[in-house]
């Protein structure tokens, strides 16, 4: 790959950059930490799958159904 084309420069600031982190490296554990927190551990708890639970087996019907309920 040549060297002097935008990809390679901008794949190289990023590569170069995230290298040599010190502190961000850390924050960066510390966001990916608090996203598994929300899509997981949330997920779990306090969103229970809504649609499986009323639809018994046919999701997209029941989906549809409550959609033409609810439009104007």
């Amino acid at each position: 790959m040549n060297k002097n084309t935008f990809l390679y420069r901008a794949f190289d600031l990023y590569y170069d950059g995230f290298r040599r982190m010190t502190l961000g490296k850390t924050l960066w554990a510390v966001i990916l930490v608090k996203l598994f927190i929300i899509f997981a551990v949330l997920k779990l708890f306090f969103f229970p799958n809504y649609i499986k639970s009323h639809a018994h087996g046919d999701e997209s019907s029941f989906v549809s159904e409550q959609v033409l309920k609810r439009a104007p």
